[in-house]
């Protein structure tokens, strides 16, 4: 049976049983459950992948960043692949070539292949995450029970947390890193038999075309700015290659906006940007996970390489943090559900930026209570984000094109992660190398204080995308974009 991504969705998906609705939520869940988990898992892994391929700073970021950097640049396209050809068909997709990856990752011979793995893995994950919110969207069209359905959908987020540092430091402490790889694919391979038999395919009742020039252009972007920003402290600055990849970043930024503008069916549809809580969100979504990218990179490194503690130790400390990140998001998302996003972004974003702050000043001697305080606060300030800014991100589109809106907030959070492992990084890399620099902790203040800056861009957006004028605008986007999905009409 295919539901096609219209007025019929709606009438098709409302012949679902609740029971059958959960059972699709949670199907999806595993999705982000594996894709959560390998990025907290690699992180624990990092000091042990470092030591076994004699890998600079700069190698441990790409082993983060060319996941992520792959994932941003496809995940758009995957949104919209899966409108046209089927949502179930290339989630099913995306997790055979995400396991594939991981098994290939486990096998990695030294620093190089295992980078490239890691975009293998990437391309399997940009299937997943977007295409398993569209799923959703299209499974829970009343906006209340979509709300919170996004909210245990972000909670998944919180238990990868908490499962994913424990269990990659019990894996790379007692076997070795390459196993932490291999718990993607049982999960993956269940996942798929479970998908293939419970959720019902369905698709956008029109073929979108795909956008070559805009998704070349996208990619182009996103890997010129972060080979500049993570090669930058080695090569320099102010040298050729790494000028010459900043303006190639800019030339093809300035190239995307115009070509979106001019073609027919765009890779990303500008119109969707004139909504003020649909672009806030947007960068919302960048900020918070540019703060939990760089938090879990620093702090992995800080835990094993300044405090000495083991990787399994090293997981369980920032338990404090992934706890308050599975309580967190359910309670966030009937909050959104029943009283809209205002007070969980202001949460959000004043807990986000006093764990920056708290954490500026680390040193070797930093008491564990003043840390796992700090964790604890982060924690909720990441929890109360997601469901917002996921909510925000659908609320208001037609469902015909759920798939390119939740791939363009999922593209967001990737593009966060990528730029907060890189900019911190480069700034802990180019402190190391001054005089009197050479302590990681002090090294790392300056990335501290960026996440701090994080948390403050989140708590003004909050308040700027929560406002009247702001949903006014929702409302004017979503009529010019498509009058008959109108959210107060479908809800």
């Amino acid at each position: 049976m295919v539901f096609e991504g219209t007025g019929t969705s709606q009438a098709a998906t409302a012949e679902l049983s609740p029971q059958r609705r959960i059972g699709i939520l949670l199907i999806c869940s595993m999705s982000l459950l594996i894709v959560g988990l390998d990025v907290t898992i690699v992180n624990v892994a990092l000091p042990s992948i470092g030591r076994d391929f004699d890998a600079p700073l700069s190698g441990l970021q790409w082993t983060v960043d060319a996941y992520t950097l792959v994932l941003a640049s496809l995940l758009m396209l995957s949104g919209s692949t899966a409108d046209r050809l089927g949502r179930r068909r290339t989630f099913v997709l995306g997790l055979l070539t995400f396991a594939a990856g991981s098994l290939l990752c486990s096998l990695a011979p030294n620093l190089t292949t295992l980078i490239i793995f890691r975009m293998v893995q990437a391309v399997g994950g940009s299937m997943l995450n977007p295409v398993a919110m569209s799923i959703i969207t299209n499974t829970f069209t009343i906006a209340r029970e979509r709300a919170q359905a996004i909210g245990v959908w972000a909670a998944v987020v919180g238990v990868s947390m908490a499962l994913g540092p424990v269990v990659g430091g019990l894996l790379v402490t007692s076997v070795g890193w390459r196993s932490i790889f291999w718990i993607n694919i049982p999960v993956g391979l269940t996942a798929v038999v479970l998908a293939r038999r419970y959720i019902p395919e369905s698709k956008a009742p029109v073929a979108r075309r795909v956008d070559v020039p805009g998704q070349v252009l996208v990619i182009t972007l996103l890997a010129s700015l972060t080979y500049g920003i993570i090669e930058a402290p080695d090569r320099g600055w102010s040298s050729a290659l790494i000028v010459g990849a900043f303006v190639l970043a800019a030339t093809s930024l300035a190239t995307l906006l115009a070509w979106e503008h001019r073609v027919t069916e765009p890779l990303i549809d500008p119109r969707f940007f004139r909504s003020v809580p649909f672009s806030s969100a947007t960068v919302i979504a960048i900020a918070a996970f540019a703060g939990l990218g760089g938090f879990l990179f620093l702090n992995t490194l800080y835990l094993q390489d300044v405090r000495g503690l083991s990787a399994l130790q090293a997981g369980i400390d920032t338990l404090p943090m992934a706890a308050m990140t599975i309580v967190i998001p359910p309670f966030a998302g009937r909050i959104v559900g029943q009283r809209g996003g205002r007070v969980p972004l202001i949460i959000a974003g004043a807990a986000l930026a006093v764990a920056g702050l708290m954490l500026v000043g680390l040193s070797a001697m930093t008491p564990f209570t003043w840390l796992f305080t700090a964790y604890v606060v982060f924690g909720i300030g990441f929890g109360f984000v997601n469901p917002p800014i996921t909510n925000a991100a659908v609320s208001g589109m037609p469902r015909a094109q759920a798939g390119v809106a939740s791939g363009i907030a999922s593209t967001s959070r990737q593009i966060g992660s990528t730029l907060g492992v890189a900019v911190v990084g480069a700034l802990v890399s180019t402190s190391l190398t001054r005089p009197g620099h050479g302590d990681f902790a002090l090294a790392s203040r300056a990335g501290w204080w960026v996440l701090a800056g994080c948390g403050g861009v989140v708590l003004v957006l909050g308040l700027i995308a929560t406002s009247p004028w702001a949903r006014s605008t929702a409302k004017s986007t979503a009529e010019a974009i498509n009058p008959e999905f109108l959210e107060g009409r479908t809800a």
